[in-house]
């Protein structure tokens, strides 16, 4: 045999191994939704329609503890890279790469959409193609100047222009690209909505579907999302729906006037997410028709628990406008974050827990529909992608002291085996704090007294052990202290010890907002 055929049998080998590669690496795509609670999706207990994620989530799996970080920008960080946020450097990434960076090493296309909310921009880390704004939260019908195509300002805000519409119409436009112009690469696909992100601006068509839908109030709403979590098997009735705080006033309590505005902003509110579940819709379209579906993971999820925060201005103005900018507070808060306490910026269940569903056709082996108890966090976004591309973590990385990756796996949780869990998930935004180990949860509300739970049999931190379990107070805030300041390099207030305070909760101090807004309605 010549040397030229030898040549030939080994550029058609390498041609083999790259189209197998192709069709057995499956395409990933990560989905993040923004301020969206636990239960704010109908397949974790919602009235709000959204049966195309239900559809993934049937054909799917489930997690019932799936963590994020409770804040915006940190769980960004924390899915990108595989750390936890203080630990890569916050939002600079200073001590970690990318999901994206080591994906497209590895032979993958990578591309983004949405909101990115970090330092520089997704272009300069690993992201090949992107559309969306670099803000941490924007107009939904006008935008505004972050906005970005491939490193380029981008301005074309038509009449009909609507951040979520337009990040799918990208999302397509970009695997469309990439198909044509690489068909044997699996591709990386990030999509980060700004929605259901205050403001809440919602087409007129969303919200007219919800008419109707909101009159019964807040305390009824809540009943029957947790009566639906618990038939459906996605909690255990033995997790007490967490009580609604004194601050969120009785629905029967307010005025006529007080509830009209309450429930249209809580209509704007569904309809969003109503948006949300459309545009996957149509993603899940497209796959199916560029025959790719069967081979795409699809994950989504959370970056932290409904937002309390009544930030209204223009409440005179209907959501579909403009110029509106409505938010809703505590009393729809906790009802997005049913069955859990407290909300965004909160290491409570209401803060860290997100709903996570995973669908594969391809791969994906447990029981379609199953809800799954296997804890988990956003740092297991990156190794979860390394495994499924058959590469590595990288040892160091140019111009980046590399920290190791936290992360875990969560393939054999595809595979409807047991993972080894983490030994332990540690927390923190600001002074809220919380460590998980095994069946404990240590937390506090603005380094206010350490609480003390066993979130097995109280997922819903309603049973204060600490007085009980000094000694695994003691333990548990040692190694809280022990992995902030070597891991996440904190000092200051941020590592201080605890004071002997009371837990001060939902104490109006500015941050829930109270009853906020009410002058401002229409």
């Amino acid at each position: 045999m010549n040397k030229q055929a030898v040549r030939s049998i080994g550029v058609l080998l390498l041609v083999c191994v790259s189209l197998l590669q192709a069709e057995t690496r499956p395409n990933i795509i990560i989905m993040m939704v923004d301020d969206l609670g636990y239960s704010d999706f109908g397949c974790y207990g919602s009235e709000i329609k959204t049966p195309h994620i239900d559809k993934l989530a049937e054909n799917g799996i489930r997690f019932q503890q799936f963590h994020n970080t409770a804040k915006c920008h940190s769980s960004r960080v924390s899915l990108l890279t595989g750390l936890y946020s203080d630990q890569a450097g916050d939002s600079k990434l200073s001590r970690g790469v990318t999901i994206a960076e080591v994906m497209k090493k590895a032979g993958y296309a990578t591309m983004m959409v949405g909101k990115w909310h970090l330092t520089k921009e997704p272009t300069d880390r690993g992201f090949e193609k992107y559309f969306g704004h670099l803000s941490g939260a924007t107009n939904f019908f006008k935008g505004d100047k972050t906005f970005r195509l491939n490193g380029k300002p981008w301005s074309e805000f038509g009449d009909d222009f609507y951040t979520t519409d337009a990040n799918i119409e990208y999302a397509k436009r970009f695997l469309d690209e990439t198909i044509k112009e690489s068909a044997d690469k699996p591709f990386f696909l990030y999509i980060a909505h700004n929605a259901p992100h205050y403001p809440l601006h919602v087409k007129k068509a969303d919200y007219d579907k919800y008419e109707g839908v909101y009159e019964a109030g807040w305390d009824k709403l809540r009943r029957a999302r947790y009566e639906r979590q618990v038939k459906m098997g996605l909690i255990p009735r033995d997790w007490k729906q967490a009580t609604q705080p004194k601050l969120v006033p009785a629905w029967k309590s307010l005025t006529s006037k007080e509830k009209a505005w309450d429930v249209r902003r809580m209509m704007a509110f569904a309809g969003m997410v109503d948006s949300i579940d459309q545009t996957t819709g149509k993603l899940v379209q497209f796959l199916e028709e560029k025959k790719i579906y069967d081979n795409t993971l699809i994950m989504i999820c959370s970056d932290n628990g409904a937002c309390p925060f009544d930030r209204t201005r223009n409440g005179d103005k209907d959501p579909w406008d403009p110029e509106s900018y409505w938010c809703y507070d505590t009393g729809w808060s906790h009802v997005g974050n049913v069955p859990f306490r407290l909300h965004k910026q909160n290491q409570h269940g209401g803060g860290v827990n997100s709903p996570m569903i995973a669908h594969w056709p391809k791969g994906i082996k447990a029981k379609p529909g199953s809800i799954t108890p296997q804890r988990a966090h956003l740092i297991d976004y990156m190794a979860t992608c390394i495994d499924l591309a058959g590469t590595e973590y990288p040892k160091s990385w140019p111009g980046i002291e590399l920290e190791p990756l936290q992360g875990k796996s969560l393939k054999p949780i595809f595979e409807g085996k047991v993972r080894k869990p983490h030994d332990t998930l540690f927390f923190r935004y600001n002074t809220n704090r919380a460590l998980i180990q095994g069946d404990w949860k240590l937390v506090t509300h603005r380094a206010s007294q350490w609480e003390l739970y066993n979130i097995v049999i109280d997922g819903t931190e309603m049973n204060d052990l600490a007085a009980q379990h000094p000694e695994k107070v003691k333990v548990l805030s040692t190694l809280w202290h022990k992995l902030a300041k070597d891991q996440g390099r904190l000092k200051g207030k941020s590592a201080a010890q605890v004071s002997i305070k009371k837990p001060p909760l939902l104490k109006k101090d500015g941050t829930p907002a109270g009853r906020g807004g009410k002058k401002k309605q229409k």
